[in-house]
């Protein structure tokens, strides 16, 4: 057990982080909100249908549609179960390595992406863009660029990879 003082933060500091823990707390809440009560979905199930709607063929492999959602195989595995029973996803045996598993979007899936994309859109831009300048939201994204890459190596987005 390390006997060094922290390096506490001085107030500069403090209220940067503080700013950054609120907002990261009530951004998703917001999202989750307003596609709860427009389209029935939670924030995380958007994002995996999101995902995997990003593809060129809208199908994943689990573990990397995880990966992007930033989620365990778990907690995607049971929302993948939820999603089946909607009619929204389907999951099938990868043809070319049968020890993984492919989630595919369905048409239904895929209508109900395009369905609640533009709501979702303008509460991102209500929240997040339209508040900002546009060189605020350039810096905003070097900075979560930044913090992502201190936190460690990410997916790529779905729309770069190939199933």
């Amino acid at each position: 057990m390390s006997t060094e003082e922290p390096s506490w933060l001085d107030i500069e500091e403090q209220e940067t982080w503080l700013a950054m823990a609120g907002m990261l707390v009530r951004f998703p809440a917001a999202l989750d909100a307003q596609l709860q009560r427009d389209a029935g979905i939670s924030h995380f199930e958007y994002q995996v249908l999101a995902g995997l709607s990003m593809t060129s063929e809208r199908t994943l492999r689990m573990s990397d549609l995880a990966e992007f959602a930033a989620c365990s195989l778990s907690r995607l595995s049971h929302t993948a179960k939820r999603l089946e029973a909607k009619g929204w996803l389907t999951r099938t045996p990868d043809p070319s390595d049968g020890r993984y598993t492919l989630a595919v979007l369905t048409d239904a899936g895929w209508d109900k992406v395009t369905a609640t994309a533009p709501g979702h859109v303008a509460e991102v831009r209500r929240l997040l863009i339209d508040p900002l300048t546009k060189a605020q939201y350039k810096q905003l994204r070097e900075i979560g660029r930044r913090v992502n890459d201190a936190i460690g190596p990410t997916g790529v987005c779905p729309s770069a990879r190939t199933a």
